[in-house]
C-alpha cells in the first residue's frame, strides 16, 4: 500500500480533525505518514514540493497552485477567526506598522492579510508564531501578528488588541476568511487525490462523532496548553468548511487571491 507524507501542524483544530486518518480509523486507499511543523515551516517545503499531502497558509497558495491542487476537505475558513496584532500599549495598526512589527512567516495568510491592511510596512521580524507574545512582551518588537491558540492567551501576558484582521477582511468583503488549506501534489493523480480529499472529510466527520477520541493525540502535541484553550481553539477553526469548503468557501478563496494578485 503506497505511503503519503502528510503536513499539518501540531496545533489542536489539525490534530482534532486528522487524528482519524494518522491512526488509521478512516478508510483510505493508502497509509498516512505525519509530518506536524509549524504552518510556515509546512510552507516552505510545500514550495519545495516535498509532501505528499499538506496544510498550507491559503496566503502561499497562488505560489503553490503548479505543483499543489487545492482540496475541499480539511481548511480552516470561517469567521470570527483572523489573525490579530496586539501590542504593550493601546495604538492604531498605523502606529504598529510603523515600528518593528513580529510576523509569524511572510508565506503566511496573517502576513498577507497585514500587507493589505496596512500596506506601509516598516520593519517586520519573522519569528515562530508560538514565540510571538514573548517577543512583544519582552519590548523585542512593537507589535506582533498573532495567529492560532495566541489569540486566547495574549491578554495573559498583559497586551492590548491593536486590530483584528478577521473583522477587517469579513468588513471589506462580507466573505469568510481563508487561513488553511489542505492540498495534494498534482503528480499524485486524479484517483489518490480525490481518495485523499475523501479520507480527510471522513477524518473530520469522524472526529466530530468521536470527539473524545483524540483527547490524548491533541494533548501530546499542544505544550502546555489547558484543555479549555484546546477545546475553543477547536470550536474556532473546525467547522462546516472543514468538511467541505463549498461554494461560499470557495469564493472566499478566490476573493484573497485576487486581492493578493492587486497587492
Amino acid at each position: 500500500m503506497q505511503t503519503l507524507r502528510f503536513g499539518y501542524s501540531p496545533c489542536p483544530n489539525d490534530t482534532f480533525a486528522f487524528h482519524a486518518l494518522a491512526h488509521g480509523l478512516v478508510e483510505a486507499p493508502f497509509r498516512i505518514e505525519p509530518v506536524l511543523l509549524d504552518i510556515e515551516e509546512l510552507n516552505l517545503l510545500a514550495l519545495a514540493g516535498d509532501l505528499d499531502l499538506t496544510k498550507v497558509s491559503y496566503g502561499a497558495l497562488p505560489r503553490l497552485e503548479a505543483t499543489y491542487r487545492l482540496l475541499r476537505s480539511g481548511s480552516a475558513l470561517g469567521c470570527g477567526c483572523g489573525p490579530l496584532v496586539v501590542a504593550r500599549e493601546p495604538m492604531t495598526l498605523a502606529e504598529a506598522a510603523a515600528g518593528r512589527i513580529a510576523i509569524p512567516g511572510r508565506e503566511t495568510t496573517a502576513y498577507l492579510l497585514l500587507s493589505l491592511a496596512a500596506p506601509a510596512l516598516a520593519d517586520l521580524v519573522e519569528v515562530r508564531y508560538d514565540r510571538i507574545l514573548a517577543a512583544v512582551a519582552s519590548g523585542e518588537v512593537a507589535a506582533g501578528l498573532i495567529i492560532h491558540e495566541s489569540r486566547f492567551t495574549y491578554r495573559d501576558h498583559g497586551l492590548e488588541l491593536v486590530a483584528d484582521l478577521g473583522d477587517w477582511w469579513e468588513g471589506e468583503t462580507g466573505l469568510p476568511i481563508p487561513l488553511g488549506a489542505i492540498v495534494a501534489r498534482r503528480d499524485l493523480g486524479d484517483v489518490t487525490s480525490a481518495a485523499a480529499e475523501s479520507a480527510i472529510r471522513a477524518s473530520v466527520e469522524y472526529a466530530y462523532a468521536h470527539p473524545e477520541a483524540s483527547r490524548e493525540y491533541i494533548r501530546a502535541h499542544s505544550q502546555e496548553l489547558s484543555d479549555e484553550v484546546c477545546d475553543a481553539h477547536i470550536a474556532l477553526y473546525v467547522n462546516e468548511f472543514t468538511i467541505d469548503l463549498g461554494e461560499e468557501g470557495l469564493a472566499a478563496v478566490a476573493g484573497l487571491t485576487r486581492r493578493a494578485a492587486r497587492g
